[in-house]
């Protein structure tokens, strides 16, 4: 199967680099073509054909800048252009050979496409015809071309300008959640593109103004040339000369400059559209179509003027009575829809038989639950900052980088038996933690944990017991100057939302979720849990050894290595302590790093060999059936000469892991995890062997 997979995408790979190959050779047999007919003579059949293609490429440009829904969908504009300037001043050089060369012969000397211009637009009459070309150049250059190219000029500044605060807003919305990695970059990748579009497009119509330029100077070298090569070389007398050479010269014009405004117009309409979501007919008409009072107006202005004398009536009257027509519509279907909104939000909605909810529905509960009294309503809808809705967004993608947990959904709901600016936290429905906020105010602390000396409302930080100020906004820059730490009222909210979820992290890791996990593993990985589940180990099993590892803060995102681990220790043992263990020190470089300080090793206090021996002896049964069997009076003790010990590290400012060996490991941290939870116990299978250690003192 793998085989004919290779064998399919390669096939697949070779297709696409054989259509890929044909258009670059496409591209490049064009522009070598284009190159060629600047040196090259041409016969007229092959002329009137190249001028056909021109016009219709013209003409197809100019459909797509109407039907495209963002000016970056056209972001090849630039290169047609070149392309199309390149392809007209070619046939324009072409032709210019066959009229001085040929012209002499007839008015079909440059083809049949140049003929039907001149004689069509023209009339016969060579003035009108060179009237009209004088025209087509100055509204292509004067108008369009100019006014294009300074829309394009200012897009391109004030797209540069505004481009370092579009990435910071991306950044932002990154960094919070709002938006993930794929989207951010994809946001990024516009916003390039934008930016360099317009500046291209500053540039592309240059190439619209020289070939007006060129247009003028080639019509005024062919005219000149060919009256001196009819009367000198030709025996054409003076008139004759002028009305031939005149004539094809201006057919010339007229078939190359019609192109040029229409792709002109199309470059105009590509740049003015900045603005306006959706295509370009779609844009104006529901635009247009948005107050009909304009229309109903204007065309009372057309009546007036259809009955001043001298004006014909015919005409004012037809066009008024359409837009009058068509504004009395568009008002009456407004009035309609406005009415309906009306009756629809008026009239009382027949109530459906209510539906007796089954008895089960009473049973389920909100894993996580975060309940708020009526004054913390703002908070969800701040405008000022980041919402609490979206900091818990960001909460929860950062336990899922950091814990490999993904965080259940958090439940926010007003809850009115609570206090105006009292939040509560449930896990399960059962009450962990509250506290009160002040919106609208900023929560100052000392890193030290003294006293703020700022005026405020003296208050506890609720997560971690600190003392802290409540104050106004005014004084931010203060306390930031005093190297106090300022949060506001949501910050506030979502860091004791954080610190509740991780000491019931354990708890919140279900069946379903560890589930979810081994599914959600790569598919080289699902032959190790083939043959975890359920021969050597349950999912069950395996749900208990995380929530084990999460109740230690050690992350479970590197889940494989945690199923190796199961696997090897399931092979001796089918206790889940004693399978930890072993994940524990397959783990080992991970754990170490985590307890790593800032400079660099991991700070010690060991367990003394007395400890060590009277926990030993407190052991009691055998194999997996092992139990802990100390003294009351035995264990008080111990309690209190960790706390001492920790004590005076603290002292110091160090928070040292305590060291046991790995047979007595679980059971010392039984026994601290009631008095000091925060307390890291490690064995020494735990330490990697290439990191660091200072040992601080024995307990």
């Amino acid at each position: 199967m793998s085989d004919a997979t290779s064998n399919q995408s390669g096939t697949a790979f070779s297709g696409d680099t054989e259509r890929g190959m044909r258009t670059d050779l496409i591209m490049a047999l064009g522009i070598i073509a284009i190159l060629l007919m600047l040196i090259m003579p041409m016969p007229g059949w092959l002329l009137d054909l190249m001028l056909t293609i021109s016009i219709t490429f013209s003409v197809l440009v100019l459909m797509t800048a109407i039907f495209i829904e963002k000016p970056l969908h056209f972001s090849s504009f630039p290169t047609i252009l070149l392309v199309a300037t390149m392809l007209r001043l070619s046939l324009n050089l072409a032709s210019t050979r066959l009229i001085l060369s040929e012209g002499h012969t007839g008015s079909d000397a440059a083809g049949a496409v140049i003929e039907a211009f001149g004689n069509f637009l023209m009339g016969g009459n060579v003035l009108i015809g060179l009237i009209i070309f004088s025209i087509l150049v100055i509204v292509n250059f004067i108008v369009i071309t100019k006014g294009s190219g300074r829309i394009a000029e200012v897009a391109a500044r004030f797209s540069l300008d505004a481009m370092p605060g579009k990435q910071m807003a991306i950044d932002a919305d990154l960094s919070s959640g709002i938006m993930d990695e794929a989207e951010a970059r994809a946001r990024r990748k516009e916003l390039e593109g934008e930016s360099s579009f317009y500046g291209s497009m500053d540039g592309a119509s240059k190439f619209v103004r020289g070939d007006a330029v060129a247009g003028l100077l080639i019509t005024f070298i062919n005219i000149v040339g060919g009256i001196i090569i009819g009367t000198t070389g030709e025996d054409m007398s003076f008139g004759n000369a002028v009305d031939r050479y005149t004539a094809l010269t201006i057919g010339d014009g007229l078939v190359t400059q019609i192109p040029a405004l229409i792709v002109s117009t199309a470059a105009g309409m590509l740049v003015t559209k900045a603005g306006v979501s959706g295509s370009t007919d779609k844009a104006l008409f529901s635009q247009l179509s948005m107050h009909p009072q304009a229309m109903m107006v204007s065309s009372g202005l057309l009546f007036l003027l259809g009955v001043m004398p001298g004006l014909p009536f015919l005409p004012f009257f037809l066009i008024g009575g359409l837009l009058a027509f068509t504004g009395i519509r568009l008002q009456n279907n407004q009035q309609n829809k406005a009415r309906e909104l009306l009756v629809a939000e008026t009239t009382p909605t027949e109530e459906a038989a209510p539906v007796e909810e089954p008895i089960t529905a009473a049973l389920a509960i909100d894993q996580v639950r975060l309940e708020l009294g009526y004054g913390l309503l703002a908070l969800i809808n701040d405008d000022s900052g980041y919402r609490l809705t979206d900091q818990i967004k960001a909460l929860r993608r950062q336990l899922a980088s950091d814990r490999g947990f993904v965080m259940p959904s958090v439940r926010i709901l007003d809850n009115m038996q609570l206090p105006g600016n009292t939040y509560a936290i449930r896990i399960k429905e059962t009450e962990i933690g509250r506290g009160d906020v002040r919106p609208g105010m900023l929560l100052v602390m000392d890193p030290k944990g003294e006293q703020v000396t700022l005026a405020g409302e003296p208050t506890t930080e609720p997560a971690f017991g600190l003392p802290a100020m409540w104050v106004d906004q005014t004084l931010r820059e203060e306390a930031s100057f005093r190297g106090y730490t300022v949060v506001d009222a949501a910050t506030v909210v979502t860091t004791h939302l954080t610190e509740a979820i991780k000491e019931n992290m354990a708890e919140l890791l279900s069946y379903a979720e560890t589930q979810k996990l081994l599914d959600d593993l790569h598919e080289g990985q699902q032959k190790l849990i083939g043959d975890l589940v359920p021969n050597i180990i349950s999912v069950s099993g395996i749900q208990r050894i995380l929530q084990n590892l999460l109740a230690e803060s050690i992350s479970i995102r590197d889940l494989p290595t945690i199923l190796e681990g199961i696997s090897e220790g399931a092979g001796y043992s089918q206790n889940i302590v004693t399978i930890t263990e072993h994940v524990r020190g397959r783990l080992s470089r991970q754990i170490s790093n985590a307890n790593t300080v800032a400079d660099g090793f991991i700070p010690l206090l060991t367990l003394s060999p007395e400890w060590e021996q009277s926990f030993q002896e407190a052991l009691i049964g055998q194999g997996d059936e092992k139990q802990l069997a100390m003294a009351p009076s035995k264990l008080q003790e111990f309690i209190t000469a960790v706390r001492m010990s920790f004590d005076q590290q603290a002292q110091i400012g160090l928070v040292p892991v305590l060291l046991t060996s790995p047979n007595i490991r679980p059971y010392v941290r039984s026994i601290i995890e009631r008095v000091r939870s925060a307390t890291i116990v490690m064995s020494q299978n735990e330490i990697h062997p290439k990191a660091k250690i200072k040992t601080l003192g024995q307990v």
